[in-house]
């Protein structure tokens, strides 16, 4: 629990940038989010090598939808969340893990996961992925055994080295 609340301070802290001008909008505005003007930023309960901007809603306070930009290498550890997600891969290739088995998505491919399922995400390559939620966002990263753990050790190896190249 402690985990839990240690990690929503931080994700707190951040809410403020992470809300474009976009989330202002009223629900009857069609919104419009230029990705070429998107602004991403990271946060601290995730992994430096990804990046994330609203395009629409509060994540801190309910439904919304994100834009995710992954390097290349990336991992997202072992985690779930209170809110179900729809995962649209915009660009690259990225793989799914969940405890009944794991999926490479590639562009146009669609998962969504339930609510306190457990899983983790990868991103082979380059990757951009739409996550719409359905409720505030958080994160709770688990050990092997589901274990709740804290942000700082969850993170400790987020991106795997680049391969060494032959000569």
């Amino acid at each position: 629990m402690r985990f839990a609340l240690a990690g929503l301070s931080l994700l707190v802290l951040f809410a403020s940038a992470l809300i474009t001008p976009l989330a202002a909008q009223s629900p009857d505005q069609m919104p419009y989010a230029a990705l070429a003007s998107t602004k991403f930023m990271t946060l601290p309960v995730l992994p430096s090598c990804m990046t994330i901007s609203a395009q629409r809603g509060d994540p801190m306070k309910g439904a919304a939808v994100l834009l995710l930009k992954i390097k290349s290498g990336c991992i997202v550890p072992w985690h779930w969340h209170t809110a179900n997600e729809n995962l649209m891969m915009v660009s690259g290739t990225g793989k799914s893990e969940m405890s009944g088995g794991a999926h490479t998505m590639a562009m146009g491919d669609y998962l969504y996961l339930a609510g306190k399922e457990i899983h983790q995400f990868t991103c082979i390559s380059s990757c951009l992925v739409f996550d719409v939620i359905d409720d505030a966002f958080d994160i709770h990263y688990v050990d092997k055994d589901g274990n709740e753990i804290p942000v700082e050790q969850a993170l400790k190896t987020t991106a795997k080295p680049a391969a060494a190249k032959k000569p």
